[in-house]
């Protein structure tokens, strides 16, 4: 384990045994230490925080970040902010990317972090959110999104079938009518249509079960 994780971790120890095991079993299945290392140094906006172990992960490894997490779970989000009460450059908040911009953060963030969310919402509702964490964006600024790739691998339908476990069976996770999956040429057509430029798309499946794709895409002026 990297330091790095080991430090985010800890601040987790106070948490209740299912909590803790939530977040420890987030932390091997996805690929955050990846997403955390491409992310710039700044304000940056983390949609859909969950527990706040990448917020962690952002703020702990350069003081320079200031992390702006939310997620409209009022559960996760009162772990998370127990979790981090004592993490001076996080913020966690309940509600949604377009609560967010409506209480004025239009252009504010020098980056945005989006880890498993899209695929938990309608596929209808794709377009209006991208261009809505587009809009948190100062321009030039960049998007960091990590999906599953609908790539009809055993990995992907492995994947599907776990993330149903988690939403429809268990209710760890919410969903608003989602568990749609893309390859990756049709996520990038749809980034670049909510006006997003796509400069780097990472395989980070390597040693996952679950087939991560991020996209690293950057706010075009118009």
């Amino acid at each position: 384990m990297s330091e790095l994780l080991e430090q985010a971790l800890l601040r987790y120890d106070g948490l209740p045994v299912a909590e803790r095991f939530h977040v420890h079993a987030r932390a091997f299945s996805a690929p955050l230490l990846a997403m955390t290392a491409r992310t710039p140094v700044g304000a940056v906006a983390d949609i859909g925080c969950g527990h706040g172990l990448l917020s962690a992960l952002l703020a702990l490894e350069d003081p320079g970040r200031t992390v702006h997490g939310v997620d409209p779970d009022p559960r996760k989000v009162a772990w998370a902010r127990r979790a981090l009460a004592g993490q001076p450059n996080v913020r966690i908040e309940e509600g949604t990317v377009e609560q967010m911009l409506a209480r004025g953060a239009s252009g504010r963030f020098d980056a945005a972090v989006v880890c498993d969310v899209l695929y938990l919402l309608p596929e209808s509702k794709w377009s209006g959110f991208l261009s809505t964490v587009r809009g948190l964006l100062k321009p030039g600024g960049r998007l960091l999104l990590k999906e599953m790739e609908g790539d009809g691998s055993w990995k992907h339908r492995k994947a599907l079938a776990q993330e149903w476990v988690m939403v429809s069976l268990l209710g760890r996770t919410k969903a608003s009518g989602g568990m749609t999956v893309k390859p990756r040429a049709e996520m990038s057509r749809d980034l670049e249509a909510a006006g997003l430029t796509v400069r780097e798309v990472v395989d980070l499946g390597q040693g996952y079960t679950t087939p991560h794709v991020l996209y690293v895409a950057e706010h075009r002026a118009s």
